[in-house]
């Protein structure tokens, strides 16, 4: 099983992230006015493929498998 953590603060909501994910599991939403993404999907979906973390130009998604 795979986390993803997506920090908030680095995030810019560009979206690239949830072009990537291949289990469509990101998703950008709105959060105190401005447009972040969230890992939105089952969490048992994530395969840790990375493609989210390689594919931040910002480096806000950390992958970490538990």
């Amino acid at each position: 099983m795979y986390i993803v953590t997506v920090d908030t603060d680095l995030c810019q909501g560009c979206g690239d992230c949830v072009e990537n994910c291949s289990v469509e599991g990101l998703s950008l939403v709105e959060e105190d006015g401005k447009k972040i993404a969230m890992y939105t999907g089952d969490p048992n979906d994530c395969i840790g493929c990375l493609s989210c973390e390689a594919s931040c130009p910002e480096g806000a998604i950390t992958v970490t498998e538990y």
